[in-house]
């Protein structure tokens, strides 16, 4: 009988940073499968800031976990057994398979995707961090061609896409980003106009100087200071897609509201909050849209890809400390 390893829910982490000690590691004996069951060996582990709210039971964000349950992450693997139709050994799947070397699932629950050479983009801007920013920007922030949109977190997974969209629809874009090493990147590979580099620059006069006109769109993953600067600059009319708020998922005593907040009324802006659920009946289309435009290079990408089992609870808590350059996987 083979063992599998994982890594188990050990504490909760709400109001703090993310602890070594809030995950077990832990070693099972696998079932037989069941029928429409399949044995995943589990290739490679997406990690997004969302994580975080299975240890902390949020409703509405992430469905929530107790103690003891296997960390849920949404995963690459390969079947190795199966006992269910049209579900192959040796086919490359894509679904929930958790922090273990081998998920036993149904059939059902996973997408078959082929071998190729966006295997892992499927985790990212041909996944869930793609479409994020496709229908966050085009259906909520609705750019127009010429508007100035401004991203926070810009160089992350769904930041960096939302700037390249952005731009493909006419618009310039100015990216917020911790370190010139990202900020560089943003500017010379993904094509933002201008980059910020928080940590160092004195955000609001940038903002000024790089949106003399005003802000038209401004998709904040971030929230915190940075929500508030840009709240200062936005143009009439203007759409705020609130789509994360990293910064503030680690206090313990929530923030008060942006001080600016009354400018939204002064511009007869519009703040609107973002989920991805809602949008499945047109995923095809936008993924379409997003394969087109990375295989004509309008669009690239970029991944973080950490090694080994052992690492993955370390490699979640790089998203929280500023430490991953884009799509954060690991590879088991």
């Amino acid at each position: 009988m083979t063992t599998n390893r994982q890594w188990l829910i050990n504490g909760n982490p709400r109001g703090r940073a993310l602890e070594m000690t809030d995950f077990k590691y832990h070693e099972s004996e696998l079932a037989p499968l069941a029928d429409g069951q399949v044995r995943v060996k589990v290739e490679h582990l997406s990690f997004e800031p969302s994580q975080k709210g299975q240890l902390e039971v949020i409703a509405g964000y992430s469905s929530g976990a107790s103690v003891g349950d296997v960390m849920s992450a949404r995963g690459i693997g390969e079947i190795v057994e199966s006992r269910a139709d049209g579900a192959e050994v040796g086919a490359k799947v894509l679904g929930l398979l958790g922090w273990q070397e081998y998920a036993t699932v149904s059939a059902k629950s996973l997408e078959i995707v082929p071998d190729d050479k966006f295997l892992t983009a499927r985790l990212g801007p041909l996944g869930s961090q793609g479409l994020t920013a496709y229908f966050g920007l085009l259906h909520v922030g609705k750019p127009r061609p010429g508007d100035m949109v401004v991203v926070s977190g810009a160089a992350g997974a769904v930041g960096s896409v939302v700037g390249q969209i952005a731009k493909i629809s006419g618009c310039k874009t100015v990216g917020t980003a911790g370190g010139p090493e990202k900020c560089a990147w943003l500017k010379a590979e993904a094509g933002y106009d201008a980059a910020i580099d928080y940590k160092t620059d004195k955000v609001k006069a940038k903002l000024k100087e790089h949106c003399p006109d005003g802000i038209n769109v401004f998709f904040d993953n971030v929230g915190g200071p940075v929500l508030n600067d840009v709240l200062a600059r936005i143009a009439p009319r203007a759409r705020v897609v609130i789509c994360g708020g990293i910064s503030r998922y680690e206090q313990e005593t929530l923030p008060a509201g942006p001080a600016n907040y009354f400018n939204v009324v002064f511009r007869q802006a519009i703040i609107e909050g973002f989920l991805l659920s809602g949008y499945e009946r047109e995923h095809a289309v936008a993924l379409d849209r997003l394969m087109g435009w990375i295989e004509s290079g309008q669009l690239i990408y970029k991944e973080d890809i950490q090694e080994g089992f052992d690492n993955i609870p370390a490699t979640l808590k790089r998203l929280f400390t500023g430490a991953n350059f884009g799509k954060q996987l690991l590879r088991i």
